[in-house]
């Protein structure tokens, strides 16, 4: 079992950044890709990216191509997501969640997931 723990939600005004963290225990942490996703209200989740294992391979929605970028630390067992140039419509919900396959945009294939952690990004 893969248990994860998202942080660095927050209220951000529009054009500012924040860096969500993902920390993992109970796995080879090395042997899961990792993806992000968020959830709006009223909205179904959606892919944001992912990385690889090794960190070496990463993909993004296009909403945020650009914005956004994915990273981890292996020895830190953690995954990142940082956001820059945050608009109103980048408000939701943000999960991590752990495949132990390949980086997939679709949700199903994860097997892990975190609890979420909060993004408001204010006009």
């Amino acid at each position: 079992q893969v248990q994860l723990v998202e942080s660095g939600g927050g209220l951000v005004q529009a054009g500012g950044s924040l860096r969500l963290s993902c920390a993992a225990s109970g796995g080879t942490f090395g042997r899961y890709a990792m993806g992000w996703f968020r959830q709006a209200p009223g909205k179904e989740r959606e892919f944001v990216g992912g990385i690889s294992g090794s960190g070496t391979f990463t993909y993004y929605a296009d909403p945020v191509k650009g914005r956004f970028t994915i990273s981890r630390d292996n020895a830190k067992n953690t995954v990142y997501l940082q956001m820059n140039s945050l608009k109103p419509e980048d408000t939701a919900v943000y999960y991590c969640a752990a495949n132990g396959k390949r980086v997939s945009s679709l949700s199903c294939d994860y097997d892990y997931w975190g609890q979420g952690t909060q993004v408001t990004v204010s006009s």
